[in-house]
């Protein structure tokens, strides 16, 4: 079933149909000022932060799905008939209400028709502002004139700090102060403490957000709740829109919310435009001023293009055209604004993180985002990678949590030991070389940045001592141990259980620094590296493989996990992926481990995280067991491990099966059949249900995931094969044999290369041939000094 579809040429994923099995949901705003909106205006806005800056409120997994949010209520002054300019919260009958919704990069638009009036309602931030607005356009299709009210609807906290507004009632429900300033509503919360500008994290300051009209004159409000919608009613039926009249009420304690009643009149075929405007400040200051500044509605429509283009223009770094239709549309416009997204909010604001714990970046999450953006925005990409890199303590570990808006390197607190996860700075080891040898900015390896606690060193050293903390901290068998967590917050292994799939993240650590103190020409490093990448070699050969596949782990007391010998979670994915990503294992047991992927992981929604699950397992011995069989991390399918499955087959040449693997996990893939997978067709989530599960294809946790970073840099870096390197770029596909031919653009330090693969042979890898602007080179690296400005690249694939 289909309930939209995407439009390519606009960017943008059109919704006919508003009922969707989940809401659908798009970002607004950047990393300053940001809103969260569904394809029924569902959603709430905050500052800097979601967790401390949430100054409109939002019902999380409540009934009706994703409200309140922010809504224009639209009245028939003859009739009395009411609706809304989205579908929800009035939600009339669909055979008499049209309604389309078209997300696009960081925009939202609602086309809707009912009883012969069509409005327009475009939702966004204007670039670089704190403040989004709501631009509506109405039509008269009637024969005859039309008199209507409208009433703009969006509801306050009691304290921007979202766990206290949500939990803290007893103090949040005191606090709220609402005042109306020349038609400007002025949102106030502690407004007799001093305002805080420089100390954020203080939620006890006096804060001010305004809303505000422009095109229509003001001629009534509301500002309580619960005079707006009445006893015992709901968003659908507030008693203020249905009597057609605001009382003009102000809050005072209790629940805040934002209701400007305007009256349009409109003869037949007249169109009108309003604007509705939504920031940070006081209604008579920043408000005002706002106001002020768009007199002239012309002004929006040329903002909204400009943020298109703004948006556009981050998206441009790479553009293919594949067989492959929907592959093609997920690499050129929703995976990477997906990663864009993902960059911005880490985990910290969606439908489903609600920022009471996740409110920053998580360090080992935040550091793996950073693979998606670096081609796209390397200069943006960078600070926030110096970012995460200060984030990293003396002893080589990480800060589990690092805020952009509160962090000062050198003065934050070391975690505790038993805090530490293993595999927090082995991250580093996937972005740090990701972004040089996409900018060619080798020198940025002997940039001195501090430690997040005391102390300053080399980027270099910085990930040095992230070696050293693993291997500092290894158990009996000498191999990682798992500390608080190892990625899967379910495996608790503590401070001298053994992570095999940390292991191969180290041996994966130490194999690339071994390539850039060879680059750096360091010996003296290098040989420290090859020695530590001998030993670990050694132990891993000893105690990791299980005769089939690789283990997942050992307890202290050497219980074995993934082992042929458990009963339950017997094989487990990440491990025999990263033993062929790493370099480990050898030939035949890289064979042998994807293959036993394949006869015991994969289903036709993409790969289980373990097999079988965990039912009988004493929850002590592994947490997967609080999950239900099939669900996350007991046997469901996460989808952040699938690039990981999908680079180990390519580096093992078997395109056809790595290309069936990444499309059962693409989101395009499921747009025809979006009543199975249930969430949002054009963006990344972090789990599907397994076949164990009785969701089985359904997906949730949609947009914040590691997984859109890694399933963007396999499809193009590893399916593709547009490899950036420190001397050039390499050219190394890995392809379904149907695929005859495919074509690139990549912008690469400031050139054009316009890429064409052939595959005459059907093979799934191998380059036979490859010519520079005419010139055969003989090798599959592109050195920079062959390139010109514009560059005609001709691969041809074959054995």
């Amino acid at each position: 079933m289909e309930y939209g579809y995407f439009d390519d040429k606009r960017k943008e994923y059109v919704i006919t149909r508003p009922d969707t099995p989940q809401s659908w949901s798009n970002y607004l705003g950047d990393t300053r000022f940001g809103s969260v909106i569904t394809n029924n205006a569902g959603g709430y806005s905050f500052f800097k932060s979601a967790g401390q800056g949430r100054f409109t409120r939002f019902a999380f997994n409540a009934i009706p799905m994703d409200q309140p949010g922010r809504y224009i209520y639209i009245r028939d002054r003859v009739t009395k008939d009411f609706w809304s300019a989205s579908w929800q919260p009035v939600g009339k009958p669909l055979d008499k209400y049209k309604t389309v919704c078209r997300h696009g990069t960081a925009y939202t638009i609602f086309e809707t028709e009912y009883e012969k009036i069509r409005s327009e309602a475009s939702y966004f931030v204007p670039l670089g502002k704190d403040y989004e607005l709501w631009h509506l356009k109405l039509t008269n299709t009637d024969s005859f004139k039309r008199n209507l009210d409208l009433f703009t609807y969006v509801e306050y906290g009691g304290n921007w700090n979202a766990k206290d507004d949500m939990l803290n009632l007893q103090y949040t429900q005191y606090t709220l102060t609402m005042d109306v300033v020349d038609g400007v509503i002025d949102h106030g919360t502690n407004i007799n403490i001093p305002e805080m500008p420089h100390n954020f994290e203080e939620k006890d300051q006096g804060r001010h957000s305004f809303l505000g009209i422009v095109g229509a004159d003001v001629i009534g409000f509301d500002t309580d709740r619960e005079v707006f919608l009445g006893p015992y009613r709901s968003y659908s039926n507030p008693v203020v829109v249905e009597k057609g009249m605001c009382t003009n009420s102000l809050a005072s304690g209790d629940n805040g919310c934002g209701t400007l009643q305007l009256s349009v009149q409109l003869e037949p075929g007249e169109s009108k435009e309003l604007l509705v405007l939504m920031g940070i400040g006081r209604a008579s200051r920043e408000g005002k001023r706002t106001i002020k500044a768009y007199s002239d509605l012309s002004k929006v429509k040329s903002e909204l293009e400009e943020l298109k283009s703004h948006w556009h223009s981050r998206m441009e770094g790479m553009r293919v055209e594949t067989p492959d239709k929907a592959f093609n549309t997920m690499v050129n416009t929703w995976n990477p604004y997906n990663c864009l997204i993902t960059y911005s909010w880490s985990r910290a604001a969606s439908l489903v993180y609600t920022a009471d714990e996740r409110d920053g970046l998580g360090y080992r999450d935040s550091v793996q985002d950073i693979l998606g953006i670096i081609h796209n925005i390397p200069d943006e990409s960078r600070i926030r990678l110096e970012l995460m890199i200060t984030g990293q303590v003396s002893n080589g570990g990480a800060m589990p949590v690092v805020k952009k808006f509160g962090h000062k390197p050198g003065e934050e607190k070391q975690p505790a030991e038993e805090e530490f996860r293993s595999d927090d700075g082995l991250w580093l080891f996937n972005a740090i070389p990701a972004w040089v040898k996409e900018t060619g900015d080798i020198e940025f390896y002997n940039k001195v940045l501090p430690y997040a606690d005391t102390g300053e060193d080399s980027v270099l050293n910085h990930m040095r001592r992230a070696i050293e903390f693993n291997l500092n901290r290894s158990g009996s068998h000498g191999l990682a141990c798992g500390l608080k967590a190892d990625w899967n917050d379910c495996l608790e292994l503590g401070q001298h259980g053994e992570s095999v799939f940390v292991s191969f993240q180290m041996r994966f650590a130490l194999k690339t620094y071994m390539e850039i103190c060879e680059l750096l020409d360091n010996k003296v490093e290098l040989a420290w590296a090859e020695f530590e990448l001998k030993s670990l070699d050694n132990r891993l050969a000893e105690h990791s493989w299980d005769g089939a596949w690789f283990l997942r782990a050992y307890r202290e007391d050497g219980l074995k996990f993934g082992s042929k010998e458990n009963e339950e979670g017997s094989i487990f994915l990440n491990p025999q992926s990263w033993s062929v990503i790493s370099g480990h294992a050898t030939e035949r047991q890289a064979e042998l481990a994807m293959n036993s992927v394949h006869e015991q992981l994969a289903t036709e929604y993409g790969l289980m995280v373990c097999a079988p699950p965990f039912e009988k397992t004493d929850f002590r011995v592994i947490r997967a067991t609080l999950m239900n069989p099939g669900m996350k991390e007991n046997g469901g399918i996460f989808v952040h491990t699938q690039g990981w499955a999908v680079m180990a087959e390519t580096m093992l040449g078997h395109g056809n099966r790595a290309y069936d693997y990444f499309r059962s996990s693409m989101p395009s893939a499921y747009n025809s059949r979006a009543e199975v997978r249930e969430i949002e067709p054009y963006v990344y989530c972090q789990s599907t249900h397994s076949k164990n599960s009785s969701h089985y294809g359904a997906s949730r946790i949609p947009w914040l995931s590691g997984s859109a970073s890694w399933a963007y840099f396999a499809a193009t870096q590893h399916i593709l094969g547009i490899q950036p390197d420190y001397h050039g770029i390499r050219i190394d596909p890995c392809i379904p044999s149907e695929w005859k031919e495919f074509i690139v653009r990549r912008l690469f330090r400031g050139k054009v290369l316009d890429i064409i693969v052939l595959n005459p042979s059907g093979v799934q890898k191998g380059v036979q041939a490859l010519k520079v602007n005419g010139r055969e080179i003989h090798t599959n690296l592109v050195r920079m000094e062959e390139l010109n400005r514009e560059n005609e690249l001709v691969v041809m694939m074959g054995n």
